[in-house]
């Protein structure tokens, strides 16, 4: 990864222009956001494929199985429902199954918050730490492109649901074998299950990505915002690992 700061180039690119090119040539993308931070193209992939990823759990898993098979997964949980009343565990269950259809339907929201978390300490960073010049709109923009990556894995594991994986397999919160977690015995420490699922193919391209644009945006070289990049996703790794 070279250290020189990219250049900027007045070509302007449009929407469809931008999000091609954070998969063929990013460092045109994230140069472009220094004339226009938009991030609207990828809230829109992202809203469209929460929702038919959703939509296929729902018809060909069901709600109820999906978050029982995510209970299963939690030790603490599973002793948890375990000890509870036949009225009691047909009430939990059926909770269960409403917030994890809220969550999958909702989760567009809760990856906005994520993100804006993710861009301001990562934006503190590299100007507070690292002299950079950027806006915060300029890196939080980086992020939602940088994420389009993502998408691919729930596009995966859409075509894997049609195709007919067993719903008593399916994992919402790990739902394709694109990851070291995936693999993992459920007998192993939950803990350990959970962070290795973040050794995925995707989120590393995502965060590669990410470095590419935080240096662009902030006018650093990409070492330090590997620096600021990595150690945040780090950090936040092992705390939300350990809460979960």
């Amino acid at each position: 990864m070279s250290d020189a700061v990219p250049q900027t180039t007045s070509t302007p690119l449009n929407e469809g222009q931008r999000i091609v090119d954070t998969f063929v040539a990013p460092s045109k993308t994230f140069t472009d956001l220094l004339r226009s931070s938009a991030w609207w193209g990828p809230l829109v992939i992202l809203i469209l494929m929460s929702i038919i990823f959703s939509f296929t759990v729902q018809t060909k898993v069901g709600w109820e199985r999906a978050a029982e098979n995510n209970i299963h997964q939690n030790p603490k949980q599973e002793e948890r429902f375990s000890q509870m009343s036949p009225d009691q565990l047909s009430a939990a269950k059926t909770i269960s199954a409403k917030i994890t259809a809220g969550f999958s339907y909702g989760i567009t929201v809760l990856i906005l918050i994520f993100t804006s978390i993710t861009a301001l300490l990562v934006w503190v960073t590299v100007n507070f730490g690292f002299a950079g010049k950027a806006k915060f709109g300029q890196v939080f923009a980086v992020y939602m492109y940088a994420n389009l990556v993502l998408n691919i894995k729930y596009i995966l594991a859409t075509i894997a649901l049609f195709a007919g994986v067993a719903p008593d397999s399916f994992l919402l919160s790990n739902p394709v074998g694109t990851n070291i977690g995936y693999y993992l015995s459920s007998d192993m420490p939950h803990i350990l299950v959970s962070y290795a699922t973040h050794l995925d193919i995707f989120e590393i391209w995502s965060m590669i990505l990410s470095v590419i644009g935080v240096s662009i945006v902030a006018k650093v070289t990409r070492g330090k915002a590997a620096a600021a990049v990595v150690s945040w996703w780090l950090l936040l790794l092992l705390i939300f690992g350990a809460l979960g």
